[in-house]
């Protein structure tokens, strides 16, 4: 199975210490142990997560430590970097969603749901998302939760 990490899991991962988000660090250190899962840090969840990282750090509303969390994320998971193909998926997407009049985002932004969306169908992965509203329409997606919960009734 390959899991593709959407933004808001991420961000999760760079706050371990905080008790609400202590679920997912547990999940993800779980998913790191099974040799048939393959988490995957797509680059686009990385730069949503880093940006917002710095501005709060620079804003002293969060520590350096989430950003240094967020480095070592990037080592010990899959990277996933952003390949031209990967952008010309994504355009497609964007254009697609247009035309069905069912757009994620507003006309002149950036829409990283559809670049997210792109990368998971090039990893052959399902996304693991904390919304799965609007990128379930593009690519196989999961609620981290229900992943969760569908493992713990297994054991």
């Amino acid at each position: 199975m390959i899991f593709v990490l959407d933004s808001g899991v991420l961000s999760r991962l760079c706050h371990p210490a905080r008790s609400q988000y202590r679920p997912v660090n547990r999940w993800i250190a779980e998913q790191l142990e099974h040799a048939a899962v393959r988490i995957v840090l797509p680059e686009i969840a990385d730069y949503e997560v880093r940006r917002k990282l710095i501005h709060l750090i620079r804003k002293k509303q969060a520590s350096p430590k989430s950003l240094q969390r967020l480095d070592g994320l990037a080592v010990t998971l899959d990277y996933l970097p952003l390949r031209t193909a990967t952008l010309r998926r994504a355009a497609e997407i964007w254009a697609n969603a247009r035309l069905a009049g069912v757009p994620t985002a507003a006309e002149h932004d950036l829409d990283a749901d559809v670049i997210l969306a792109a990368q998971a169908l090039e990893a052959a992965g399902t996304i693991v998302t904390t919304n799965r509203k609007h990128l379930s329409r593009f690519a196989p997606t999961l609620a981290w939760e229900d992943i969760a919960s569908t493992r713990a009734h297994q054991r």
